[in-house]
């Protein structure tokens, strides 16, 4: 079991993550990515777009300004609508939100109050002050955007975006005519967001600068279910908390019929299914550790019909956290960009004429990287970060077994290599035990050492981290050997 302070050791010890300013005393929300993380957070970008984007022929990858201007985040609502409840201590200042302190009172979830409900629920529970034990002050709405100005005299009022979908939404029209005019039609954007939230916390979970990769799917309600039709002979099983069951740590495993059968279009059902695919199949995701958690009405943010949150068990975030979630936005956003920029957003599609409606699959990649930093962690007689092969910073490490009678000459010859074809690293420092056990830290799923017996022309080691096998393979097989053990077609276990 890794707790929060073991997996942001082994973070900050290994170069994956750590708080943004440490020079200054750290900068609350804000967190820089060492050499490992950066290379473990796009080996997960680049997964995931595979993936998604590889759900259809016509969806697309496009990136857009992270600075919007006041007028298209009032259109959106989010201007008016994109809050959290502040509440704040009459004797020391200190801010919090609202629901949180609810949910460290409960230890449940205590979202969709209103400001009201929550001084309320703050009265019942007499909460005080975490900080210095004083009164609470009424509950308010506070707007989570970072307000700019833009210009020399800031005349100009800006945000910068708290969610990358609406740069998605501003460019629908083009695209739409760019990609000749076929739908269903997906951008997708990776990249940075902003949320000025009122108290930071548990690390990369909830950050006021933060990377999301999410994809928005335009479609015709009326036909997408053709373009995407639910195979219901694969008998797979959907893992689903409903609204009212959230807050336990269970979930059922229900057919996808069956989740049709209770109100789900089955085009979204269809959707639940390549999102749960991803995460067991490509993540690697142990199942037990993966469910959708429904948000009802009250819960579900202000654009969504339909709303289920992606949920990862983390021991060190304390059980079941949201990772991502899939959105039915109906034709909110288009008909509000519609009407705030008086352009029409109705396209012709075969013989209708419609505002298309939205379907967001939407991912935090901090958070998932967290959660796979957190469901990799293994500690017994070694330490060890499971990753999965395909997402490992480092594919392959080179070892010369002595530095000696011309072994590291051979071996910098095999990684010279090996890096043609993998991200490798060569190592002669310390002994053979500790060099593994180094790489083991940082997920390297393959070691390969060079010893006395590859001058004689028999090969190299190649050792598997996790079982810690090892097999020999001759030289010139080396690199078409390492990528059969990292495809899954072949393994150092017998």
């Amino acid at each position: 079991m890794a707790s929060y302070d073991d997996v942001m050791s082994l973070s900050v010890r290994r170069g994956f993550l750590w708080p943004a300013a440490e020079l200054y005393g750290g900068f609350g929300g804000f967190y820089d990515y060492g050499h490992n993380g950066v290379l473990l957070r796009r080996r997960w970008e680049d997964l995931w777009t595979e993936t998604f984007l590889g759900l259809s022929d016509n969806y697309y990858l496009i990136d857009t300004t992270t600075i919007l201007p006041e007028a298209a985040l009032k259109a959106s609502g989010h201007v008016d609508h994109f809050t959290d409840v502040l509440v704040t201590c009459t004797r020391c200042g200190e801010s919090y939100r609202g629901d949180h302190l609810l949910e460290a009172a409960t230890h449940v979830e205590e979202e969709g109050l209103t400001p009201a409900e929550i001084d309320a629920r703050i009265r019942d529970l007499k909460i005080r002050c975490p900080n210095c034990k004083g009164e609470l002050g009424p509950a308010r709405e506070f707007n989570m955007m970072f307000p700019l100005g833009i210009g020399p005299t800031a005349k100009d009022r800006a945000y910068l975006r708290p969610e990358t979908a609406q740069g998605v939404y501003l460019n629908f029209k083009r695209e739409f005519e760019a990609l000749r005019r076929k739908l269903p039609m997906g951008l997708a954007i990776v990249g940075r967001a902003y949320r000025n939230e009122i108290s930071p916390r548990q690390g990369t979970y909830r950050m006021r600068e933060f990377l999301q990769a999410e994809l928005q799917i335009f479609f015709d309600p009326a036909t997408f279910a053709d373009f995407v039709p639910l195979d219901t002979s694969a008998g797979e099983r959907i893992r689903i908390a409903w609204a009212a069951e959230k807050n336990e740590p269970t979930a059922h495993e229900i057919a996808a019929e069956a989740v049709v059968e209770r109100g789900l279009p089955s085009w979204y059902v269809y959707h639940l299914l390549a999102v749960q695919r991803f995460y067991l199949a490509a993540l690697r995701i142990p199942r037990d550790a993966f469910r959708f958690a429904e948000l009802d009405e009250k819960e579900r943010a202000f654009y969504n019909k339909i709303h289920f949150d992606i949920q990862i068990r983390q021991e060190s975030l304390g059980g079941f956290r949201e990772v991502g979630g899939v959105h039915y936005r109906t034709d909110h956003d288009l008909k509000g960009h519609e009407a705030g920029s008086h352009t029409k957003q109705a396209v012709t599609f075969g013989a209708s004429k419609l505002v298309p409606h939205v379907l967001e699959l939407s991912f935090g990649v901090d958070r998932n990287v967290w959660a796979v930093l957190d469901l990799a962690f293994a500690k017994g007689d070694r330490l060890v970060l499971r990753l999965p092969p395909r997402l490992a910073p480092v594919t392959v490490a080179v070892f010369p077994l002595v530095n000696k009678a011309g072994i590291p000459e051979r071996a910098e010859s095999i990684f010279a290599s090996l890096r043609k074809r993998f991200t490798a690293f060569y190592d002669d420092s310390g002994s053979i035990g500790r060099r593994y056990a180094r790489m083991d830290e940082i997920g390297t799923p393959f070691s390969v050492t060079v010893d006395h017996e590859s001058l004689e022309g028999n090969g190299a080691t190649v050792r598997e981290r996790d079982s810690q096998k090892q097999i020999r393979v001759p030289e010139a097989e080396l690199a078409d050997a390492i990528a059969k053990l990292l495809s899954g077609e072949t393994s150092v276990v017998p």
